[in-house]
């Protein structure tokens, strides 16, 4: 039903809760799929590669972050005003915005990659990577810095698809790319034998092949969405910044913060401070793009009805939407705080007593994060879907940033625990900051 429906009858006739379910939760199986791989991904290096690649991995993971950032940026920023575009019945415009924020992806993958080429090496010394680890690492981020140019790009065509009202599709996308990527990785990993850098290869060649299945009805003109000829304007491209820079931010700031802590586990527990890091950066790869998937699916339907002036829709859609998140935090919270050794065990093999007591300690007060994430995620998209980018990029920086910087500080005392403690009470305040925000905005939510 959904893949024959126009965007108009998809966002605006439908009712809030048939919406959610038509839009979320597809929305949430496809980046569940995605995040069952990075899962998966962790998983191949930890259990086949062993515990120092598992280390490598997450050193270089900030980094490979950073190298789909610039895509995310604007594929999240110009999914807002396409959608605004469509709501205001602009096809032209909408059509415009579409063709230039592929070209920019395209330029920005060839920038970025080639920066974090040449810079690996040097990067991974300044965090204290040294010796083999530091040679997996780098191998593991070339990697994604070459294939940049033609696989960032998968970051935004997901959105592309959902506003054509195309959402079983990015759902079936998804799941093929994780299935595909799992399957290509234990290939090379296991029956090939190559290194870690087969690990990035095979995500690579999963993003690059899906990115060219789903552009596909773009290029045959079968989509709503349409290719045209390209006209730049300083307008457009500050518009499409405004909106992705709160995700932009978001990404950014949270990779330093990543940086920040491996340097500081590196230094306070080794090589094993930074692989109990990795599991529980894994946790938090599998519980967030659910809670990602739910909201992201409903920005198109939100900024839609902006458009269109529907606000009493608009606070309809975000009740199911906070509602969602909220279940989704209590469950993940739950998992995590009485299974924390299960969670352990998939990711190292026969771990020692030392590192299970420190992973279990880490899982269980990681756990807590969970309790209150939900608010502050929830209410960042929102924002972002309603053209306040301001209010939004206050709400990621802080919280992927600013607030946790703090909390090293004051949790310094309390050593390792300080460092496990950091994500939940980031979290607490995170929801606090959320809360006066939606006090104090002119679009109420309706939480």
């Amino acid at each position: 039903m959904t893949e024959v429906m126009d965007s108009k009858t998809l966002f605006t006739k439908i009712s809030p809760v048939k919406l959610f379910f038509i839009a979320s939760v597809p929305g949430a199986v496809s980046m569940l799929a995605s995040a069952l791989y990075q899962v998966i991904d962790g998983i191949l290096v930890g259990q086949i590669l062993g515990e120092l690649a598992f280390a490598a991995l997450n050193l270089a993971m900030p980094f490979v972050i950073i190298n789909f950032s610039l895509a995310d940026l604007i594929g999240v920023g110009s999914a807002v005003p396409i959608s605004v575009s469509l709501g205001k019945k602009e096809t032209k415009r909408a059509d415009n915005i579409f063709t230039c924020a592929c070209i920019m992806i395209v330029g920005a993958g060839v920038l970025i990659g080639t920066v974090l080429y040449v810079l690996a090496e040097p990067l991974l010394k300044l965090m204290g990577a040294q010796g083999e680890l530091l040679e997996l690492a780098v191998q593991y981020l070339r990697v994604y810095a070459m294939c940049a140019p033609i696989t960032t790009i998968i970051f935004a065509v997901d959105n592309y698809l959902r506003i054509c009202g195309k959402i079983k599709s990015s759902m079936f996308l998804n799941i093929f790319m994780s299935v595909l990527t799992a399957v290509l990785e234990f290939t090379f990993l296991y029956i090939f034998k190559w290194g870690i850098w087969g690990a990035g290869l095979a995500t690579c060649a999963g993003m690059f092949v899906c990115s060219a299945a789903a552009f596909w009805p773009f290029f045959r003109g079968k989509m709503e969405l349409h290719f045209c000829r390209s006209e730049f304007s300083v307008s457009m491209v500050k518009q499409i910044i405004s909106c992705g820079m709160p995700n932009f931010l978001n990404n950014i700031a949270g990779r330093v913060t990543s940086i920040l802590l491996n340097i500081l586990l590196l230094r306070m527990g080794g090589a094993q401070a930074v692989s109990v890091y990795g599991i529980l950066m894994y946790a938090e790869g599998f519980v967030q793009p659910l809670l990602y998937g739910m909201c992201d699916s409903l920005q198109p339907a939100v900024s839609y009805n902006l458009g269109a002036g529907n606000p009493g829709r608009i606070r309809s859609i975000e009740k199911c939407c906070y509602t969602a998140s909220a279940v989704i935090s209590f469950l993940s919270a739950g998992i995590l705080f009485f299974f924390p050794e299960l969670i352990t065990r998939m990711f190292v093999n026969n771990p020692d007593a030392a590192f299970m007591e420190m992973s279990r300690q880490a899982v269980m007060l990681f756990a807590l994060t969970y309790v209150t994430r939900w608010f502050s995620f929830a209410t960042q998209s929102y924002v972002v879907a309603v053209e306040k980018a301001k209010e939004a990029t206050l709400i990621s920086v802080s919280t992927a940033l600013i607030l946790p910087v703090v909390l090293i500080v004051v949790l310094w005392p309390l050593g390792l625990t300080g460092i496990w403690l950091n994500f939940a009470g980031t979290s607490v305040l995170a929801g606090i900051m959320s809360f006066v925000i939606l006090k104090k905005s002119s679009v109420r939510s309706a939480s």
